[in-house]
């Protein structure tokens, strides 16, 4: 694969995802959820968040703040199985 083929992909659109964590939760107590409620999530604070891109887990890393927005910091890579 040259680097004109690899150039081709730069401008491929691709979906980025991060995973806090997760809660299960029935419709019904969703829909009561109003504003500044709480929902405790299944992750510590201190635990990697998973990121996705289109659906697919490729890395881990850490929740930062950069001025009033926040980012996630990659710190470990996850390995594509091989089919």
């Amino acid at each position: 694969m040259g680097d004109d083929d690899i150039a081709a992909l730069f401008d491929v659109d691709v979906e980025i995802s991060v995973v806090l964590g997760t809660h299960n939760i029935r419709v019904g107590n969703l829909l009561r959820i109003g504003r500044g409620a709480e929902i405790y999530l299944d992750r510590r604070i201190s635990e990697p968040v998973d990121v996705f891109a289109n659906d697919r887990l490729v890395a881990r890393g850490e929740v930062c703040i950069v001025g009033e927005k926040v980012g996630v910091t990659i710190t470990e890579m996850v390995k594509a199985d091989r089919f």
